[in-house]
């Protein structure tokens, strides 16, 4: 692996197929492979990245039979889509209907794209039904929900893997890379920040990731990809947490504060809506209108209303601290109303320090446009030793989505990649522990007492991980204050 090809695909696929035609057997080979057979529920913004793949740049090795959602607009407007690819037209089921979708076109995966708390019913009744299944992330919402899937995967002796992009952006797989090679020696605590522009930010207050019950707020729907990266990059378990969180900004005072009279249901129906610096027009983006707009009229359900709502009941400004079964500690904070979006964070090791900036070009979700998209020059990161001189560090770079992340771990889904040293895939393990964290901050922000991960679930055992620096025996380690 290097600076110039992190994902390691295009030299080996080349390599590969030219091997394989020299031999004369790439048609044989190839046309004694059946497609994997998948289905989708759950159609909207987040459904497209999959349906897209299968249906173009892998559809030759994957088939997409069945498609589900609740909102019949919707469902009739993917089968459409994907029918105009010219791949396979699959069928379609409403969201009642997904065990007979299972019985009738019998997927070898099903692939969960619906919203977040309702993942752990699909994805158990899939894997009762004898299907693997691929989840958007965040799993589920709460340790009960994670505890079914969990008990799930056990009796049917299957894993579930979860979609964890940002693993595979190559800025972030370095930092990995960084972590691996032993740069900064063992790593004793770790400081993170996250920022969420107004743009972005304020998206998940017009939708139903503002309700709590539906979304698990943005400590599970948002900080589940920031819990897994660390968790990821340090290779360690969480053990304990520590949490404080408000809703301080998006609030009715907040709107009458801005010079606005009240707040109200919708943006498209505001009667402020010149007044409103965060109006935000539905119609305008052809997308959001197609799968949104118009199918209002089959679900009742508005992509666009008032960030200023008193109903909101998910925070915007929250600190977590996390105790690592290495002795780590992470420092964690999410704001959701800033100037810019991305995030700085610090690793402090034993031999150094690695500081690591990313800067997003941050839109709304399930827009016409490339999400996760890293600004141009958007990445810095540094080495700091304990001695000498910090030095600049070139990053790795990708294209499209997520910083690059998701063309690599669609690839590793539907296409054919290399074994992978940083052990990216990630399955329902991984998915409990990165929600865990959110579900205790979320208790803590309850009560304001610490919160114990193994208190949360029982049966979940550490993932597979990439192997990481040991504890540096030889040099002295700093007196740690025991956290409850």
């Amino acid at each position: 692996m290097n600076d110039k090809d992190p994902a390691g695909l295009d030299r080996r696929t080349l390599i590969k197929s030219a091997g394989v035609a020299a031999l004369g057997l790439a048609t044989t080979a190839y046309a004694a492979t059946p497609r994997k057979r998948f289905a989708v529920v759950g159609l909207g913004s987040r459904a497209r990245m999959f349906t897209s793949a299968i249906t173009g740049k892998f559809r030759e090795a994957n088939e997409l039979v069945a498609v589900s959602d609740n909102n019949a607009g919707r469902l009739a407007l993917a089968v459409k889509t994907v029918s105009a690819t010219g791949a396979s037209k699959p069928k379609g089921y409403q969201a009642a209907e997904f065990d007979r979708m299972i019985r009738e076109t019998k997927p070898d995966t099903v692939i969960v794209t619906t919203p977040d708390a309702t993942h752990d019913d699909y994805i158990v009744r899939a894997l009762d039904a004898g299907c693997n299944v691929i989840t958007e992330k965040p799993m589920t919402t709460t340790a009960e929900k994670a505890q079914r899937i969990l008990d799930a995967c056990k009796r049917n002796d299957r894993h579930v893997r979860v979609t964890f992009n940002y693993r595979y952006s190559p800025p972030r797989t370095q930092i990995k890379d960084m972590l691996m090679n032993n740069d900064i020696g063992e790593v004793l605590s770790v400081d993170f920040n996250w920022l969420l522009n107004t743009v972005h930010g304020a998206d998940y207050f017009r939708r139903w990731h503002s309700h709590k019950a539906t979304s698990g707020g943005l400590m599970i729907h948002k900080a589940t990809h920031h819990f897994d990266l660390v968790n990821w990059w340090l290779g360690a378990q969480p053990q304990s947490v520590v949490a404080v969180g408000e809703r301080q900004f998006y609030t009715p005072t907040m709107a009458r504060r801005m010079g606005l009279k009240s707040h109200h249901q919708r943006c498209r129906t505001c009667p402020e809506k010149s007044a409103c610096n965060f109006y935000f027009d539905l119609a305008g983006d052809p997308g959001l209108k197609a799968l949104y707009l118009d199918n209002e009229q089959h679900d009742g359900y508005f992509r666009d209303q008032c960030v200023w709502r008193p109903e909101i009941d998910i925070e915007d400004t929250m600190n977590v601290v996390v105790r690592y079964d290495t002795g780590t500690t992470l420092s964690y904070s999410l704001n959701a109303f800033n100037s810019w979006e991305g995030y700085h964070i610090a690793f402090n090791g034993t031999k150094g320090r690695i500081e690591h900036t990313v800067v997003e070009q941050a839109g709304v979700a399930g827009a016409d446009e490339t999400q996760g998209k890293i600004k141009d020059d958007g990445v810095s990161t540094r080495i700091i030793p304990l001695r000498g001189a910090p030095r600049e560090i070139e990053p790795w770079t990708g294209t499209g989505g997520h910083g690059g992340g998701d063309d690599v771990m669609l690839t590793e889904i539907f296409g054919d990649a290399p074994a992978d040293k940083y052990k990216r895939a990630s399955d329902e393990r991984g998915g409990a522990y990165s929600i865990l964290i959110g579900v205790a901050a979320n208790q803590c922000f309850k009560t304001g007492q610490s919160v114990r991960i193994d208190e949360l679930v029982t049966g979940l055992t550490p993932p597979e991980r990439a192997p990481m620096p040991s504890r540096t025996a030889s040099l002295p380690m700093p007196m740690r204050v025991k956290m409850p």
